[in-house]
């Protein structure tokens, strides 16, 4: 009996080995908020072995164990990864669609699973509506890296009841562009487009919408801060949460692009009263932007 007890219990042990696995995040540098993510993944994965290393002390990504768990963490990364097609699957974090159309078109390729950091732009309407419910004409800025959003935010503002303002900035120097879109508008949705939305262009950007009291949503939580008005945004429990239901899966049934199912919102009271607006309620926002997502 106690062989047999033995046997079972070497059994058991052997399995739980066998199904940990290799999980390796990697980034360019080890800073704080990548130590801070590594460890909670750390905690919530106890069983398997998570570990960082940066991309500079990596291998040739086809020399890798191809059983590995790769999770990149910033476009150094993604770039280390796109070196060639051999290697682990890969899941991308912390990455714009404008930042990855640059780099892979509008498709990537198999091996990765792109996991978008900028809020998804039918979620950011939505938010228009329940917070300016009068507000009809969106006016989004864009440049040639974030063209090709347009498309998909029209067709997200048809079935809403509004129209897209779009207009091309090719030149953030330039006023008369941002001039121009806002007067023509009644909101401005920020994309999360470095070329336009970046420390050089904040003031102004906020300065010039503010003359004409016009309410910016997004384009990320950062912005809301130096002050937009409000944004969905995903934290980092969020995208935990997204980790541990694919790791728990086989990399072939990862999703090629997605965003986080678990959001919240964002809101700057001061913009708020500055612009006559009543008081943001971000859970209330949440709970009813959370009601209308689409069903999987």
């Amino acid at each position: 009996m106690r062989r047999f007890m033995g046997a079972l219990l070497l059994a058991w042990l052997w399995s739980l080995t066998a199904a940990a696995q290799d999980i390796l995040l990697t980034a360019a540098t080890d800073s704080p908020g990548v130590r801070t993510f590594v460890h909670a993944l750390e905690q919530q994965r106890r069983a398997d072995q998570v570990r960082f290393l940066p991309v500079a002390e990596l291998p040739a990504p086809g020399r890798m164990n191809p059983a590995t768990r790769l999770i990149l963490l910033d476009t150094a990364a993604l770039d280390w990864r796109l070196a060639e097609t051999a290697g682990p699957p890969a899941l991308a974090l912390r990455i714009s669609r404008v930042q990855a159309n640059q780099r892979l078109g509008r498709l990537p390729p198999p091996y990765l699973s792109m996991l978008w950091s900028d809020p998804p732009p039918a979620r950011q309407l939505r938010l228009i509506r329940y917070l300016l419910p009068q507000a009809r004409r969106i006016g989004v800025l864009y440049s040639e890296h974030s063209r090709f959003l347009l498309d998909e935010l029209n067709q997200s503002a048809r079935l809403l009841g509004l129209r897209i303002n779009a207009q091309a900035w090719p030149d953030p120097r330039d006023n008369r562009p941002l001039q121009a879109l806002l007067q023509d508008s009644d909101v401005v949705l920020g994309l999360d487009d470095p070329n336009l939305y970046n420390p050089r262009t904040v003031k102004n950007l906020l300065l010039s919408s503010y003359a004409r009291q016009m309410p910016l949503i997004g384009p990320t939580a950062g912005f809301v801060k130096a002050g937009g008005l409000a944004s969905t945004f995903s934290d980092q429990q969020d995208w935990l949460r997204v980790l541990d239901r694919l790791l728990d899966q086989a990399p072939a049934k990862w999703p090629r692009t997605h965003y986080p199912e678990h959001f919240g919102v964002v809101g700057n009271p001061q913009v708020a009263r500055a612009l006559g607006l009543e008081p943001i309620d971000p859970v209330a926002a949440t709970k009813v932007l959370a009601e209308g997502e689409p069903t999987p």
